[in-house]
């Protein structure tokens, strides 16, 4: 197997995902002169690729796309000598160091330290209109685009806790939301329940799934279909927020490293350390509550000094 090119042939770090943390990871490690690699994985640039104006991250006063964000984000590591290598990892094996990395296409990379930024993705409905329509009024972060609802009608599917807490932040901007779930009643806390019923702008329609979601440049209405009757209805919404999930993108380490009961890698507490030794985990990845590209950002500094200091202990 063909071994990335490094001194000695073992990379002193390698970072998984080229997301906030990952690319603020490889930034702070590459300025140590840890000379990171940067493994970019499926979707490089992470969850602010498919978003399209960013307003709530420091240090910009106007609106800046998420994917010009990222670029920015890549730079900056580039400048600082962060090498960046295209694929995704098959296989790893942390029972020892240094840690093994087998890419989908048969390249191996041997590393000394590992940060895991990996990110989560959100679930989806699973339908075409979704993602054709995706930063054009569909969603999966009300904290991130609410603001651009402002007085407009909205949906949101779901019902746990997540869908309401996005159906009453939304509140704050929407002129209304309604919650549509499959079933007739919600898993989310009663503390979560009572919160909803009470607000006034917040409607339901139980029983009903999104069947489709209308709009050629700009979601315009949603089609629902009940699932006990079949019966279509169409509503009114330029917004749709979907809100049934997050999945941790950890497949690859649950049988190795602790991972919470959705699968959120467990780091020590007010660190990023895991429970093997020289493997680092940031951002969204072991963040459920959060899931900001701010505190994303945050943890991959965090990371990159604690890799730093472990690599520089000699353990």
């Amino acid at each position: 197997m063909e071994k990335t090119e490094s001194a000695g042939g073992v990379e002193s770090l390698t970072i998984l995902g080229t997301g906030p943390a990952g690319l603020t990871a490889a930034i702070y490690s590459a300025r140590a002169n840890l000379k990171p690699l940067c493994v970019e994985g499926v979707q490089p640039g992470g969850q602010l690729t498919i978003t399209s104006e960013v307003e709530n991250y420091p240090g910009f006063a106007e609106p800046v796309m998420g994917p010009d964000l990222m670029t920015a984000f890549r730079k900056q590591a580039e400048r600082f000598g962060t090498r960046f290598f295209q694929g995704n990892v098959a296989q790893a094996d942390l029972s020892k160091r240094p840690f093994r990395l087998l890419m989908d296409d048969g390249r191996e990379i041997l590393t000394q330290a590992l940060i895991i930024s990996t990110g989560a993705s959100a679930k989806w409905i699973g339908i075409p209109s979704e993602q054709r329509l995706m930063g054009k009024g569909v969603s999966a972060c009300a904290t991130c685009d609410g603001f651009f609802f402002r007085n407009l009608d909205v949906v949101v599917v779901g019902g746990g806790d997540t869908a309401l807490e996005e159906a009453t932040f939304l509140t704050r901007f929407a002129k209304s939301v309604t919650v549509v779930h499959r079933r007739d009643q919600f898993r989310a806390s009663k503390a979560m329940q009572d919160r909803a019923f009470k607000n006034p702008k917040i409607k339901f329609v139980w029983n009903s799934v999104v069947d489709e979601i209308l709009g050629e440049k700009a979601v315009t209405s949603v089609r629902l279909k009940n699932v006990l009757t079949q019966d279509l209805q169409e509503l009114k919404a330029e917004g749709v927020f979907v809100a049934i999930g997050h999945q941790p993108n950890t497949a690859l380490f649950r049988n190795q490293l602790n991972c919470d009961e959705t699968g959120y890698l467990i780091t020590q507490k007010g660190s990023t350390y895991t429970n093997i030794p020289g493997v680092f985990a940031a951002g969204d990845v072991a963040d459920h509550v959060y899931r900001q590209a701010v505190t994303a950002a945050g943890t991959g500094c965090m990371a990159a000094l604690d890799a730093e200091r472990f690599l520089e202990s000699g353990e």
